[in-house]
């Protein structure tokens, strides 16, 4: 029945159980623009995930280091010491070049020693000359002492003449008065008052003789006392080792010695050589620079802070750094040792005048002095002059 109705009415068609292939292709362009939606839409959800995250570890990264200061303007530093001689000579020898590791002590230059030998045994020569003269000094203040006691002998004898002499005097006068007085009755005949006149003289002659020899004892005492006195200041209160004389030239011999030391220079610190301009057959002076020694065991960095970052840095705040000679591996950790006491432009050769006008305000850096741990630098050395990059923990009091 339906296959006839079909046949006469051809516009009508038989229902097909099963769909049509014409619906479908119908719905494939509706699902395209859906799926091309969806992943735009996971797109950006994935991107504004990752700006979140991003957003997010700024933050966190901002929060970590809202204490930190940082600058790459940072470089190694050193305490150098220079090696310099005391004492003037050729150069004999030379044992070190540059770039070779030292020790404290170790001889570095070695200077040609005979002229220095040659002092050294002249002020020995002198020393005995001394000690011996000083010894004379002690042997003659005995010798002194004995004069002083000779001329007390003397003066004693002295003063027995001079009392005989006075006692004969005396007598003499006595004679001489009793034949004066006899002589004008004629008792007494001229020859005998002519005697004892004369005989009054020659008493007089020798009182006056004796007191002339006591005084002359007297002045030879004061001058023995004088010369005693006077080598008695040379010795007075000090040992034969402790006499000025004795230590003058006892000095001396030290600083000839000395000399002689003088001659194998040492180095002073351990480290580096660095700028060696030591020749053999070189003269060299007393003071003339002869190499620099840097102790990279005890090398520090200098980090040049914008003024603004040093409002909250104090002493002893914790620091960390890198160098670019190892790279961000490997980190030192060190202290605020010192913050400098100007800028670098203020110490310049040729310091900025800003009164002339012409201004253009500059940001200016101070150095920061921060002291490494030294078994790091023990465990990767540096160098002096090597670039850093230091962190300053400030909020750290």
């Amino acid at each position: 029945m339906s296959n006839s109705a079909a046949a006469r009415n051809p516009q009508v068609k038989l229902l097909d159980p099963t769909p049509s292939a014409a619906p479908a292709a119908a719905l494939a362009p509706s699902a395209a623009p859906q799926a091309s939606n969806q992943r735009r839409k996971r797109l950006f959800a994935i991107l504004g995930a990752a700006v979140v995250v991003v957003g997010l570890f700024t933050l966190l990264w901002f929060w970590l280091t809202a204490d930190d200061i940082t600058t790459d303007n940072a470089y190694v530093d050193a305490d150098v010491a220079l090696v310099t001689p005391l004492y003037g000579g050729p150069v004999a020898a030379a044992y070190v070049s540059n770039t070779d590791r030292v020790k404290k002590g170790q001889v570095l230059v070695l200077l040609d020693s005979a002229d220095a030998k040659i002092a050294v045994a002249q002020a020995q020569a002198e020393l005995g000359q001394v000690e011996r003269k000083v010894r004379g000094y002690y042997a003659s203040d005995a010798a002194l002492g004995g004069q002083v006691d000779s001329r007390n002998a003397d003066i004693a004898r002295a003063d027995a003449q001079l009392a005989s002499a006075a006692a004969d005097f005396a007598r003499a006068r006595v004679e001489l008065s009793r034949r004066q007085a006899l002589s004008a009755s004629g008792a007494v005949s001229g020859d005998e008052l002519t005697q004892s006149q004369n005989a009054f003289s020659n008493a007089k002659a020798a009182l006056d003789g004796a007191r002339a020899a006591r005084a002359q004892a007297a002045a030879q005492k004061t001058a023995a006392q004088g010369e005693r006195s006077v080598n008695s200041a040379l010795i007075e209160g000090v040992s034969l080792d402790a006499n000025p004389e004795v230590a003058a030239a006892r000095a001396k011999l030290a600083q000839a010695e000395l000399n002689l030391s003088r001659t194998h220079i040492s180095a002073p610190i351990d480290g580096v050589i660095v700028r060696n301009a030591v020749q053999v057959g070189q003269m060299v002076q007393a003071g003339q620079t002869l190499m620099t020694i840097v102790p990279i065991q005890a090398v520090y960095v200098n980090a040049n802070y914008k003024e603004g970052q040093l409002r909250n840095v104090r002493l002893g705040q914790p620091a960390t750094l890198t160098a670019d000679l190892y790279g961000h591996s490997v980190k030192y950790h060190g202290k605020v040792a010192g913050i400098g006491g100007g800028t670098g432009a203020a110490f310049s050769l040729i310091p900025a005048q800003n009164a002339t006008g012409n201004w253009i305000k500059v940001v200016q850096r101070l150095p920061v002095r921060i002291a490494l741990d030294p078994a790091e630098l023990q465990a990767h050395p540096l160098r002096v002059g090597l670039s850093m990059d230091a962190d300053i923990d400030v909020a750290r009091r």
